[in-house]
Protein backbone atom coordinates (compact mmCIF):
# COMPACT_ATOMS: atom_id res chain seq x y z
CA UNK A 1 0.00 0.00 0.00
CA UNK A 2 1.32 3.20 -0.87
CA UNK A 3 0.17 6.69 -1.75
CA UNK A 4 0.76 7.74 -5.25
CA UNK A 5 -0.37 11.21 -5.61
CA UNK A 6 -3.04 13.97 -4.12
CA UNK A 7 -6.38 14.54 -5.51
CA UNK A 8 -8.79 17.58 -3.15
CA UNK A 9 -6.14 18.13 -1.13
CA UNK A 10 -6.80 14.32 -0.38
CA UNK A 11 -4.29 11.81 -0.87
CA UNK A 12 -4.88 8.17 -3.49
CA UNK A 13 -3.96 5.27 -1.79
CA UNK A 14 -3.10 1.97 -4.14
CA UNK A 15 -3.42 -1.57 -2.34
CA UNK A 16 -2.91 -5.04 -3.95
CA UNK A 17 -6.87 -4.70 -6.21
CA UNK A 18 -8.09 -1.56 -5.22
CA UNK A 19 -7.37 2.52 -5.46
CA UNK A 20 -8.67 4.34 -2.98
CA UNK A 21 -9.16 7.83 -4.53
CA UNK A 22 -11.15 10.82 -3.46
CA UNK A 23 -14.87 10.75 -4.91
CA UNK A 24 -15.13 12.09 -8.46
CA UNK A 25 -18.85 13.73 -10.22
CA UNK A 26 -18.84 10.76 -12.30
CA UNK A 27 -18.96 7.87 -9.40
CA UNK A 28 -22.72 9.91 -8.84
CA UNK A 29 -24.85 6.84 -10.91
CA UNK A 30 -22.55 4.07 -8.99
CA UNK A 31 -22.53 5.64 -5.24
CA UNK A 32 -26.54 6.24 -6.16
CA UNK A 33 -27.48 2.75 -7.22
CA UNK A 34 -25.69 0.90 -4.89
CA UNK A 35 -26.83 3.68 -1.85
CA UNK A 36 -30.36 3.18 -3.09
CA UNK A 37 -30.24 -0.95 -2.10
CA UNK A 38 -31.58 -1.28 1.94
CA UNK A 39 -28.60 -3.97 2.40
CA UNK A 40 -26.24 -0.77 1.88
CA UNK A 41 -28.35 1.88 3.58
CA UNK A 42 -30.14 -0.64 6.34
CA UNK A 43 -26.35 -0.85 8.31
CA UNK A 44 -25.72 3.12 7.95
CA UNK A 45 -26.88 5.77 10.30
CA UNK A 46 -27.75 8.33 7.46
CA UNK A 47 -28.28 6.61 4.08
CA UNK A 48 -32.16 6.91 3.27
CA UNK A 49 -34.11 4.90 1.94
CA UNK A 50 -35.62 4.69 -0.34
CA UNK A 51 -32.50 7.47 -1.85
CA UNK A 52 -34.36 10.64 -2.30
CA UNK A 53 -33.66 12.24 -5.84
CA UNK A 54 -30.24 14.10 -5.44
CA UNK A 55 -28.94 12.41 -2.88
CA UNK A 56 -26.00 11.33 -4.59
CA UNK A 57 -25.17 14.23 -6.00
CA UNK A 58 -25.42 15.88 -2.69
CA UNK A 59 -23.11 13.15 -1.28
CA UNK A 60 -20.87 13.88 -4.11
CA UNK A 61 -20.34 17.97 -3.72
CA UNK A 62 -20.30 17.63 -0.09
CA UNK A 63 -17.40 15.44 0.20
CA UNK A 64 -15.78 17.26 -2.75
CA UNK A 65 -15.73 20.71 -0.73
CA UNK A 66 -12.73 22.48 -0.04
CA UNK A 67 -13.87 23.08 3.95
CA UNK A 68 -15.02 19.92 4.23
CA UNK A 69 -14.59 17.71 7.73
CA UNK A 70 -14.79 14.06 6.50
CA UNK A 71 -12.68 12.67 3.64
CA UNK A 72 -14.62 9.79 1.23
CA UNK A 73 -12.44 7.65 -0.48
CA UNK A 74 -14.26 5.42 -3.38
CA UNK A 75 -12.94 2.09 -3.34
CA UNK A 76 -12.31 1.87 -7.27
CA UNK A 77 -11.85 -1.50 -8.68
CA UNK A 78 -10.72 -0.88 -12.09
CA UNK A 79 -7.21 -2.12 -11.95
CA UNK A 80 -8.66 -5.55 -10.65
CA UNK A 81 -11.34 -4.61 -13.55
CA UNK A 82 -14.08 -4.61 -11.00
CA UNK A 83 -16.29 -1.35 -11.21
CA UNK A 84 -14.94 1.73 -10.74
CA UNK A 85 -17.39 2.37 -7.19
CA UNK A 86 -17.18 -0.52 -5.41
CA UNK A 87 -17.98 1.16 -2.07
CA UNK A 88 -16.72 4.17 -0.09
CA UNK A 89 -14.43 4.68 3.22
CA UNK A 90 -14.52 7.94 5.06
CA UNK A 91 -12.75 9.59 8.51
CA UNK A 92 -14.74 11.99 9.89
CA UNK A 93 -12.22 14.45 11.88
CA UNK A 94 -13.16 15.14 15.17
CA UNK A 95 -11.68 17.12 17.97
CA UNK A 96 -8.71 15.74 20.16
CA UNK A 97 -6.82 14.64 17.08
CA UNK A 98 -9.14 11.55 16.53
CA UNK A 99 -11.18 10.56 13.31
CA UNK A 100 -14.64 8.45 13.04
CA UNK A 101 -14.49 5.82 10.41
CA UNK A 102 -17.38 5.40 8.25
CA UNK A 103 -17.74 3.11 5.32
CA UNK A 104 -20.01 0.93 3.11
CA UNK A 105 -19.62 -2.17 0.91
CA UNK A 106 -22.12 -2.78 -2.30
CA UNK A 107 -22.86 -6.35 -1.66
CA UNK A 108 -21.80 -8.05 -5.16
CA UNK A 109 -18.57 -7.56 -3.30
CA UNK A 110 -19.06 -8.74 0.05
CA UNK A 111 -17.03 -11.59 1.77
CA UNK A 112 -13.99 -11.01 -0.66
CA UNK A 113 -11.93 -9.27 1.55
CA UNK A 114 -12.37 -5.77 -0.17
CA UNK A 115 -13.71 -3.99 3.39
CA UNK A 116 -10.38 -5.24 4.78
CA UNK A 117 -8.19 -4.17 2.36
CA UNK A 118 -9.46 -0.67 2.55
CA UNK A 119 -9.47 -0.23 6.20
CA UNK A 120 -6.35 -1.42 6.61
CA UNK A 121 -4.97 0.65 4.22
CA UNK A 122 -7.13 3.76 5.75
CA UNK A 123 -5.25 2.68 8.92
CA UNK A 124 -2.02 2.29 8.07
CA UNK A 125 -1.23 5.33 5.96
CA UNK A 126 -3.72 7.31 8.92
CA UNK A 127 -4.45 10.10 6.19
CA UNK A 128 -5.46 12.34 9.06
CA UNK A 129 -2.51 12.19 11.01
CA UNK A 130 -5.24 11.11 14.01
CA UNK A 131 -4.34 9.80 17.63
CA UNK A 132 -7.45 7.27 17.61
CA UNK A 133 -9.97 6.72 15.37
CA UNK A 134 -13.45 5.55 16.26
CA UNK A 135 -16.35 3.10 14.59
CA UNK A 136 -19.39 2.69 15.47
CA UNK A 137 -22.01 -0.35 13.87
CA UNK A 138 -25.40 -1.43 14.63
CA UNK A 139 -25.31 -4.49 16.50
CA UNK A 140 -26.97 -6.71 13.84
CA UNK A 141 -23.95 -6.07 12.26
CA UNK A 142 -21.67 -8.65 12.96
CA UNK A 143 -19.26 -8.85 9.79
CA UNK A 144 -18.21 -5.52 10.46
CA UNK A 145 -17.73 -6.28 14.38
CA UNK A 146 -15.24 -8.73 13.12
CA UNK A 147 -13.81 -6.62 10.43
CA UNK A 148 -12.76 -3.98 12.72
CA UNK A 149 -11.49 -6.50 15.49
CA UNK A 150 -9.87 -8.43 13.19
CA UNK A 151 -7.62 -4.40 12.54
CA UNK A 152 -6.89 -4.18 16.63
CA UNK A 153 -10.55 -1.96 17.15
CA UNK A 154 -11.03 -2.58 20.85
CA UNK A 155 -14.42 -2.41 22.01
CA UNK A 156 -15.83 0.10 23.82
CA UNK A 157 -19.47 -0.23 24.89
CA UNK A 158 -23.17 -0.02 23.58
CA UNK A 159 -25.05 3.14 22.80
CA UNK A 160 -28.06 3.93 20.57
CA UNK A 161 -28.27 6.04 17.52
CA UNK A 162 -30.89 6.38 15.10
CA UNK A 163 -30.68 4.84 11.61
CA UNK A 164 -32.50 6.77 8.92
CA UNK A 165 -33.01 4.07 6.51
CA UNK A 166 -34.71 1.69 9.24
CA UNK A 167 -36.83 5.01 10.54
CA UNK A 168 -36.01 3.85 14.10
CA UNK A 169 -33.75 3.88 16.83
CA UNK A 170 -31.11 1.01 17.23
CA UNK A 171 -28.76 -0.15 19.36
CA UNK A 172 -24.72 0.41 18.43
CA UNK A 173 -21.18 -1.05 19.09
CA UNK A 174 -18.63 1.38 19.53
CA UNK A 175 -14.66 0.63 19.04
CA UNK A 176 -11.37 2.30 18.90
CA UNK A 177 -8.31 1.89 18.00
CA UNK A 178 -5.13 3.94 18.89
CA UNK A 179 -2.65 4.92 15.67
CA UNK A 180 0.12 6.56 17.62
Amino acid sequence: MNMIRTVLDQPVFETDRLTLRPVRTSDVGLIGVYANDIRVAGPTRSIPHPLPPGAAEAFVEKAQKSDRTEDVWVMDGTKSTLPEVMGVVSLERLDRNQSKLGSWLAPAFWMQGYAREALQCILSENPQGADAVFAEIFTDNARSAKILTDNGFAYLGEAEAYCVARHKTMDTWTYSKRLT
